[in-house]
């Protein structure tokens, strides 16, 4: 029974996103494609300890959690209309296309952020409605309200689990993304002191951009994600010491960094770069790179990274790209160069706590030290983050 039980799970850890797909594409609701392939697991329980586990296990829950799906149809009198056209035609194999589309109906645009995340996390990623609700920190009737609203829409919207059609595909696209991205940084940003849930969003987000890249090979922006998270990933071991502090960059120990998943994440994002279009994950990446292979933190090659910043504007302008731009001009040129361009931005980023941070470094590089500390307090006023407030307080103190 163990080894059953072991195989189960093995097949949903690998094999849900898939199965739902396909299910949801030919029922037309996910709803009802989850309950009938809960109900095809709990037959598994009960049938492969005797019979053995099937060759092709997925296909096996599939066709199975297909006859379930019909029979509650044929017990409900608005179900019946459909009965007859369902089936006609049996359920096929799930593929990774199911998996995708799957992924693009989670994210579709008639969802709000909260449910696309929600619902990823639940249909995609496998996890349970407790452990989304853990790793948010929110009541589990707040995840399952999200989820079953989330569910009903995709239902009146009549949303098919197919891929876009080409003209929507691109803005879809960087919709999955963000989604992905959004779920990465929930654990990434987590402080030492989380819970495990919490942090486990992080690897959760990785996985997610590494099926993205696997299921869309043509797509270079969803691999310079994957490498993007992978090189973040790789650091994380660093950001926090014994006391669960938060180490900046240039002190952290990059002996403990994983260098072969550093290595590998370069080789992805090395591919990306072939297909010659550039975006904006593409971009970040390369600078998350750049910091990854130097051997320490003053030999980062900030010339470089001021201009990843400088193209990077250019496809996506935003005030905060800008200021990472600036610290980047501190070490590429000099502080007081970077100040102008951090004050620069003061108006529109008055209320973002790393200006304020960013603005006090600099100043306490140019020996101004009770301007330092105003912006330093500006900062701890702003931030939210435990681990954050800790270390600029520390800063105060020092």
């Amino acid at each position: 029974m163990a080894d059953v039980s072991a195989a189960v799970d093995r097949v949903w850890r690998r094999e849900a996103a898939s199965m739902l797909g396909v299910l949801g594409r030919r029922l037309g609701d996910l709803d009802l494609a989850e309950e009938s392939l809960q109900d095809a697991l709990d037959r598994a329980l009960t049938r492969w300890p005797v019979e053995g586990v099937p060759e092709r296990p997925a296909g096996w829950l599939v066709t199975t959690a297909w006859r379930k799906a019909l029979d509650r149809l044929r017990r409900e009198a608005a179900g019946r209309d459909r009965l007859a056209a369902l089936a006609a035609e049996p359920v096929p194999e799930p593929t990774g296309d199911d998996r995708l589309a799957l992924v693009f109906a989670c994210c579709h645009p008639a969802l709000s952020e909260p449910h696309q995340v929600a619902l990823t996390l639940r249909a995609v990623s496998g996890l349970t409605t407790r452990e989304i609700a853990a790793a948010f920190l929110l009541p589990e009737a707040t995840i399952a309200q999200r989820l079953v609203r989330a569910k009903r829409r995709l239902r009146e919207r009549g949303v098919r689990f197919e891929p876009p059609v080409p003209g929507e595909y691109g803005e879809r696209l960087r919709a999955v993304l963000a989604v992905v991205y959004l779920v990465f940084n929930e654990g990434y940003l987590a402080t030492a002191g989380a819970s495990a849930g919490r942090r486990d969003l992080a690897r959760e987000g990785v996985e997610l951009a590494r099926q993205l890249a696997g299921l869309m090979p043509a797509e270079p922006e969803a691999a310079g994600l994957a490498a993007l998270l992978e090189l973040h990933q790789a650091r994380a071991a660093g950001r926090f010491d014994d006391g669960g502090r938060l180490v900046l960059l240039e002190d952290q120990d990059r002996g403990g960094w994983d260098r072969a998943l550093i290595g590998a994440a370069v080789a992805r994002l090395r591919r990306a770069a072939a297909r010659d279009a550039p975006g904006p994950y593409q971009l970040q990446a390369a600078i998350a790179a750049q910091h990854a292979l130097a051997p320490d933190y003053g030999a980062t090659d900030w010339k470089v990274i001021r201009e990843l910043y400088d193209t990077l504007h250019a496809l996506s302008p935003s005030p905060v790209v800008l200021l990472s731009r600036a610290v980047a001009t501190r070490y590429a040129v000099d502080a007081r160069t970077a100040l102008a361009e951090v004050d620069a931005l003061g108006e529109r980023l008055d209320g973002y706590r790393l200006l304020h941070a960013t603005r006090a470094e600099l100043l306490r590089a140019l020996g101004r030290g009770p301007e330092a500390d105003a912006a330093t307090r500006r900062a701890l006023a702003l931030a939210t983050n435990p681990a954050e407030r800790e270390l600029l307080s520390r800063r105060l103190g020092a």
